[in-house]
């Protein structure tokens, strides 16, 4: 059996991450589960990937931190995205977009 599954390219979390997040706030496991939803499960984040990346973009003033408690009454670390945090994502998805673009004419070169 073959693993589809993608490793992800180096900065490219920190991306999801904020992308998931301008959704609107969640956990950090709501995130992850987002970010495998979303990618139709090619792209999984493990914890310790995740939790990693989160606090290094608390740290960076990008996205804040409360506890709350989630639907299940757990307590759990909710994450949302900062105004920072918006204006990153925003130079962050165009370099993106570029990119890629440019991967893609690459590749479809014959």
């Amino acid at each position: 059996m073959v693993d589809h599954r993608t490793d992800l390219l180096k900065g490219t979390l920190d991306l999801l991450i904020l992308k998931t997040l301008d959704l609107e706030p969640m956990h950090g496991w709501g995130i992850s589960e987002r970010i495998q939803l979303f990618s139709d499960a090619v792209l999984q984040v493990p914890t310790g990937s995740l939790y990693p990346a989160l606090q290094r973009l608390q740290r960076q003033g990008l996205i804040a931190a409360e506890w709350r408690k989630t639907e299940n009454n757990r307590r759990a670390r909710y994450y949302k995205l900062t105004s920072h945090g918006r204006r990153r994502l925003r130079v962050e998805r165009e370099s993106w977009n570029r990119m890629s673009l440019a991967i893609n004419r690459v590749l479809q070169v014959s």
